[in-house]
């Protein structure tokens, strides 16, 4: 009879145990975990990247842009970086950089502006890693400027970007 308690009680214990591990593990994770952005904002001047949540700045990063930086995108193949307000829209794990993070650029006033000018106004504007299989450059590219107009981090930065953005969040692309 003895020996039924005791084995009644360790197996009590072990499952209180395992209990208490579990519901650490389910809570850890939004202990450690990086809060989530409810903004981001790029100033191409400085290129960087923050990530904000309610109005303060929760993670910075260094970026890379486009072969002309300066001034707003106005049409496909300028080299430029879009300006304003525009929506992340939605995410492609399987680009042909290292995830991505498709901005909602051209709107509809870039539509008309380049309607107006008699051109393109481009698109496929993101947020992204390292082209696939050249990852470990990264410390070579990211101090030059090399895009199409999309806004580069590393893969490392790109996992914590991905992870801390919601598809339609918010961005805002500054001069």
């Amino acid at each position: 009879m003895r020996g039924i308690r005791r084995r009644k009680a360790c197996a009590i214990f072990s499952f209180g145990v395992v209990s208490l591990m579990c519901l650490f593990l389910i809570t850890s994770d939004n202990l450690f975990a990086q809060p989530r952005a409810d903004l981001v904002i790029v100033v191409k001047s400085e290129f960087r990247l923050y990530l904000v949540k309610s109005g303060k700045v929760i993670k910075a990063y260094p970026i890379v842009l486009g072969s002309h930086p300066k001034g707003p995108k106005r049409r496909r193949g300028d080299g430029k970086t879009p300006e304003g307000r525009y929506i992340l829209d939605y995410k492609n794990a399987h680009s042909k950089f290292y995830k991505s993070i498709h901005i909602s650029y051209p709107d509809k006033k870039d539509r008309q502006r380049a309607r107006r000018a008699g051109v393109d106004p481009g698109g496929a504007i993101m947020i992204h890693g390292q082209k696939n299989g050249l990852g470990w450059l990264s410390f070579i590219s990211r101090y030059f400027n090399w895009t199409d107009g999309c806004i580069a981090v590393t893969n490392e930065e790109m996992d914590e970007i991905w992870s801390a953005v919601k598809v339609c969040t918010p961005i805002e692309i500054r001069p």
